[in-house]
């Protein structure tokens, strides 16, 4: 499920016409001063986070004068929420509340309708009070039935004369979330106020994935669940994803140090879902801490692998690479390890690598991967099904103590640039889908045969000259094998062919490189 923000969503419910406080976001101390400059009077600034509990961990200040919000917009805009920094806080009014409520909108998957979850108090500890809260089915299209909606707030403790009003805000708040397709709308306290208006004083709003596209006056940049507001990383992922449909790749950022006593940062590689969890756990059980979970599943593409691989490298500080899966995957494993291949070897990887490649193809797999990567400076090891992840953790962490017992100055991984051939960008080109064949002319010459013989059919000689034996749209598809037939050169010692996939910038623009 995709987030909304608190102020993004009650823009959602304000457009259906829920009153919600007057305020503003605000990225820096400036900004926030501003903000309480125009709302003239004391003021609630807020982080903008994905979590709960958020006064608890000193998330909310409460403020009288343009110097106390900036001190604390100046404190809370360095704080981070797990292991990502607030980057906004939401400055509002303060209100004189009289009563509150908690509100609720779900979706019940054991109904298969909407449910309206009514209780009276707002704040934390609503798990605690689950027996005081009413449920109340919802229709899809017309919301909740009235009797039902009105007996719940006066259960809640609601003085008649303001039931009214909170029973339409509640029937609003069921049209708000209807209208952008959410998966779950809580206002936690819909209060009313000691002049008796009703206004929603907090929201959290979720989104479904599946209808993200529809509603792009949401501005939702990532349609997934994630615990915090999309990384630059991340963004780019979610591109390669959304560009090219063979296959799955999530990737989502866990941690960019690792923990005290624990024995480094490492990048986390999976394939299919139960068996990444379960490497994942094996691999944590070792020490490790991941900076990062990513999977790619499904039968990926070649590239799609690559470009996984590429990314998980642009994280700074690793010692490791550890990629392990289901074990039993039905795609044929050696496509990912050419990708993996082409990948470590353009990176010129230099820190320990173990991948299981369990599933079919997993002989060639593990061949294809461990054969065109040892020309690099470390172990790059494959494994199959037969090798549990808790075995193969274990050697990943021997590998990494032999490379510190080796050279314990030796530093953590920097993220670099892919090294390109010097025939790129002045070789025969051939366009293919997502970038282009490269082919170094003097090396055709010498190996033309060779080259054909690795290609699949899909190149000819013609004239001294490289041909592509299909037609563009054709050829361009061929991208999977195309980049086996660079790898399987590689493996041969072969020289002369390269292809260069396009890649979004792999960190935003004005940063420096680590």
């Amino acid at each position: 499920m995709a987030r909304l923000h608190e102020h993004e969503g009650k823009a959602v419910l304000k457009a259906r016409g829920i009153e919600v406080p007057r305020g503003g976001v605000a990225a820096s101390p400036d900004q926030a001063a501003k903000v309480a400059r125009e709302l003239g009077g004391p003021v609630v600034v807020k982080i903008q986070a994905w979590t709960t509990g958020r006064k608890a961990m000193g998330g909310v200040v409460f403020a009288t004068s343009e110097a106390e919000v900036s001190e604390a917009a100046k404190r809370l805009l360095g704080m981070s929420v797990g292991n990502f920094p607030v980057t906004h806080v939401l400055v509002e009014e303060q209100l004189k509340i009289a009563h509150e409520l908690f509100v609720s909108l779900t979706i019940d998957d054991s109904t298969r309708r909407p449910m309206l979850l009514i209780a009276g108090g707002g704040g934390t500890g609503i798990e605690e009070r689950a027996a005081t809260v009413s449920r109340i089915p919802c229709d899809v299209a017309a919301g909740p039935e009235s009797a039902a909606l009105a007996a719940a707030i006066a259960k809640a403790g609601v003085p008649e004369a303001s039931r009214s009003k909170l029973a339409d805000a509640a029937r609003k708040m069921f049209e708000a979330g209807r209208a952008v397709e959410a998966r779950s709308v809580e206002i936690n306290p819909l209060v009313v106020l000691a002049d008796g208006r009703v206004v929603a004083a907090d929201c959290r709003m979720t989104i479904d994935d599946y209808a993200v596209f529809r509603h792009p006056e949401l501005g939702i940049e990532i349609a997934r669940e994630l615990d915090h507001p999309p990384t630059w990383l991340e963004r780019i992922a979610y591109r390669i994803e959304q560009e090219d449909h063979r296959g799955t790749f999530f990737f989502a950022q866990m941690n960019t140090q690792a923990k005290p006593a624990g024995k480094g940062l490492i990048g986390f590689h999976g394939a299919g879902g139960g068996g990444s969890m379960m490497s994942m756990d094996a691999i944590a059980a070792e020490g490790f801490t991941l900076a990062n979970f990513c999977d790619t599943s499904g039968n990926p593409s070649v590239a799609k692998v690559y470009r996984a691989a590429c990314i998980i490298l642009s994280q700074p500080g690793l010692i490791g690479y550890f990629g392990s899966g289901s074990g039993v995957a039905n795609q044929e494993q050696f496509w990912s390890a050419y990708g993996l291949a082409k990948a470590f070897n353009e990176m010129k990887l230099d820190i320990p690598a173990v991948i299981r490649l369990g599933g079919n193809g997993e002989d060639r797999a593990v061949d294809i991967l461990t054969s065109a990567c040892r020309g690099l400076s470390v172990k790059v090891e494959g494994y199959k099904k037969t090798d549990p992840p808790a075995r193969i953790a274990a050697r990943f962490a021997g590998l990494v103590e032999e490379r510190r017992a080796a050279d314990a100055a030796l530093p953590a991984w920097e993220p670099r640039k892919p090294v390109r051939p010097a025939f790129v960008g002045s070789g025969v080109k051939i366009e293919v889908r997502g970038g282009r064949v490269w082919i170094d002319p003097a090396a055709w010459r010498s190996s033309a045969h060779a080259i054909i013989a690795r290609s699949g059919g899909l190149l000819r000689d013609e004239g001294g000259k490289p041909v592509a034996t299909l037609p563009p749209e054709q050829f361009a598809a061929k991208d999977n094998e195309l980049i086996a037939c660079e790898v399987e050169c590689l493996r041969d010692g072969i020289g002369g062919f390269f292809v260069e996939l396009d890649m979004p910038a792999l960190e935003p623009a004005g940063t420096v490189a680590h």
